[in-house]
């Protein structure tokens, strides 16, 4: 990016200049001190659109270099390259899985991820765990909108009612009984998190007193709960989403938790689930998240395995559904300007209660509540709202057996998938885990030794790609998402001008990008078929 587009961004964002590119429609989230206005512009952007709004926890690191506005009197694209990198790696998570002998026997190698804020502050949020009580590990990317609360509430709790949902009756049994007499419970999930990762802590004996009901619910079937996996996300995925409606509308005497249930409903998130068990990959979408495998054929060459929809009116599966669930007559109304009832661009979401609840339910609720625009809920029932719920948090759950091609699982918020293509990525993770598994040459040497000869060997080991600038996959995706050029390739000044965008303009040019890449243990995988 030169000097002259810097300039360009910055005075057209002073100037109110529509920028134009890909010609879709987003509604852009315009906080005042006191209200969230929902905007509807036609912004077309050459250098990425987005489509979201804003609240919650930031990573301080990205706040020291990044200007809060394009009225500020000495406002500059610039930045360091070491504050390019302390920005970018803020928010890095790795892990890698050990038995207690040291060894990994899991089909699951390591996982990394990172995040990147737009919104300020961050609206994604994203989960790892391994489940304690049940088999397998979970990763989760939650892409929330009109605010952070509800991808919050979803990162916290929907691990743990899939891990419920896949417990026997013996289990629940156990741990009844552990609460009924007041000992401790075993842990259910052992987390996977960042330090800056942030929980309400407020309602926590409440979401937990939620989830005991569900296990007794569970628990008083006539039968063995026995879920197929599938079957516990799909159950898990619409239990929480009925949850967060039901908390909002129950007496709460606790103002703060009876806030924060109000942001949680009235916000909403997407949200993208993966569960590995030995070969066993199950996928739960709902949204426009995305999960896409990376495979590495017999040939050497790699492939793009997409293990979700995204749920959106560019989706025929989704406009045929939608129009089968309402009445003819809204055939025409049900997607406005490629969105649903022309303000929500996924078709699929937890929360989002302005969307599934009558329009008296929402009056007699927001009326009893207190300072709702304190609380940045906005009230708007849109025109030609007559059958709701027109939104769903049902997961559509895809399953795929590990073979040992498949190499890696790449989770991320729509905040990636429109800065690069499927291909792109899988491209991207490829060539970094190969530069990766490049053993370093020995540096033999020939006598007489000169320095021409060593400049020679130095060349080699860098055209071999030895020293890859970001060890973490997610922050490379990150890197190139937002400072590729046209031929694919970094450009640095892009990159820092990409970063250093103030809060008032940075949505206009990029969404929160998050992304959790899971490798796969191809020799576990091996053995499982062996045996």
């Amino acid at each position: 990016m030169s000097r002259t587009v810097s300039s360009w961004i910055l005075s057209s964002a002073r100037n109110s200049i529509v920028l134009q590119g890909k010609g879709h429609w987003y509604s852009i989230c315009i906080p005042n001190r006191n209200k969230i206005k929902w905007k509807l512009v036609f912004s077309k952007t050459h250098l990425f659109p987005a489509g979201s709004c804003s609240l919650d926890h930031t990573l301080s690191l990205q706040k020291a270099f990044r200007h809060t506005s394009t009225e500020e009197e000495h406002f500059s694209f610039q930045l360091s390259p070491s504050q390019i990198n302390d920005m970018l790696r803020a928010g890095e998570l790795s892990h890698k899985t050990l038995d207690l002998n040291g060894k990994n026997v899991s089909s699951v190698l390591r996982f990394e991820s990172n995040q990147l804020a737009s919104n300020s502050p961050i609206e994604d949020r994203r989960s790892a765990a391994t489940c304690l009580q049940t088999a397998g590990m979970m990763f989760g990317v939650f892409d929330g909108h009109a605010g952070s609360a509800c991808a919050q509430a979803v990162s916290e709790r929907l691990l743990h009612y899939i891990a419920v949902s896949l417990m026997s009756r013996q289990t629940l049994e156990e741990i009844e009984l552990a609460v009924e007499s007041m000992k401790p419970v075993r842990p259910i999930l052992q987390w996977h998190k960042h330090p800056s990762d942030v929980e309400y802590r407020e309602v926590t004996s409440q979401y937990f007193e939620n989830l005991r009901v569900y296990w007794q619910h569970l628990l008083d079937l006539d039968t063995e709960p026995g879920f197929s996996l599938e079957e516990a996300m799909v159950c898990a995925f619409k239990r929480l989403d009925s949850d967060i409606s039901l908390e909002v509308q129950a007496p709460q005497e606790n103002e703060l938790m009876r806030n924060i249930a109000l942001q949680v409903a009235f916000s909403g998130a997407t949200a993208c689930v993966a569960h590995v068990d030995g070969v066993h990959l199950h996928v739960a979408n709902t949204g426009d998240c995305r999960a896409v495998l990376g495979i590495c054929e017999d040939d050497g060459t790699w492939s793009t395995l997409p293990l979700t929809r995204d749920h959106n009116a560019y989706d025929e599966f989704e406009i045929r559904r939608l129009k089968r669930e309402h009445p003819r007559s809204e055939e025409k109304t049900l997607f406005v300007n490629d969105r649903l009832l022309g303000i929500l661009m996924p078709s699929r979401a937890f929360g989002d209660v302005q969307l599934k609840w009558s329009k008296e339910l929402q009056h007699s609720v927001l009326e009893n509540s207190c300072d709702v625009e304190a609380l940045n809920i906005y009230q708007y029932i849109p025109p030609n709202y007559h059958t709701p719920p027109y939104l769903t948090a049902e997961p559509e759950v895809t399953y795929h057996k590990l073979r040992s091609k498949d190499k890696f699982l790449v989770i991320a918020s729509d905040g990636l998938w429109e800065m690069l293509s499927n291909e792109k990525v899988v491209k991207l993770v490829a060539g970094h885990l190969t530069e990766l598994n490049v053993q370093k040459p020995q540096l033999t040497f020939k006598k007489p030794v000169n320095l021409g000869y060593m400049h020679n060997l130095l060349l080699q080991r860098k055209s071999r790609g030895l020293a890859s600038l970001d060890r973490n996959i997610a922050t490379h995706l990150i890197r190139h998402a937002i400072g590729s050029n046209e031929y694919g390739e970094v450009d640095p000044e892009k990159l820092a001008a990409m970063l250093a965008l103030p809060e008032d303009l940075a949505r206009m040019y990029r969404d929160d990008i998050t992304v959790t890449v899971v490798y796969f243990n191809s020799e576990t995988i091996e053995n499982y078929y062996r045996n």
